[in-house]
């Protein structure tokens, strides 16, 4: 049996309420009253679930309802269908070209994570599919970097800035009046 701050005469009164079709707010209120006590309606629920008593073993109420009206939906409301309109237009997606992915000519070690040392490049490889073994390029690092150079250029924006275009401009000196 489980440790429970209910009094069994109080469990005896709420089983014999819910039996008589009693709602839990209700039943919590009448053992309150008989008992002096201060249960609430979820206390009442849950002890009426952990009692193994349902909403099912309720009686039904003496007076049967009557199901309200139901809606006329074969006539068009006044007002036609209604369109919603969307608070901000939908972005037109265009399609994109996949990307054209990067490589350095350098043949990695292929290390696994044990394998590789302080001084090591730490470049990925593999992984890609489901299963795929991850290693590491292994070659000796760039100095202030966690990769060797070539894979340390590779991972910097590939986008190179211009060359500066060199024209000889010709200045002219003018006096000021």
């Amino acid at each position: 049996m489980e440790p429970s701050n209910w009094a069994p005469e109080h469990s005896d009164a709420l089983r014999e309420f819910i039996t008589k079709g009693m709602s839990f707010s209700e039943a919590a209120r009448a053992i309150n009253s008989r008992f002096n006590t201060s249960y609430s309606r979820n206390a009442a629920l849950g002890r009426a679930r952990r009692l193994g008593l349902t909403g099912d073993d309720r009686q039904k109420p003496s007076m049967p309802t009557e199901p309200a009206e139901p809606h006329d939906t074969g006539k068009p409301r006044a007002g036609g269908f209604r369109t919603f309109a969307l608070p901000w237009p939908v972005p037109v997606f265009k399609e994109t070209k996949p990307v054209k992915l990067r490589c350095v000519a350098i043949e990695p070690r292929h290390l696994s994570l044990i394998e590789l040392e302080r001084g090591d490049c730490r470049y990925p490889y593999g992984g890609d599919e489901e299963g795929e073994a991850i290693t590491f390029c292994g070659h000796p690092r760039r100095p202030g970097s966690s990769y060797c150079t070539p894979h340390f250029h590779l991972s910097r924006n590939p986008i190179e800035p211009p060359e500066r275009a060199v024209s000889a401009v010709s200045l002219r000196v003018v006096e000021a009046a």
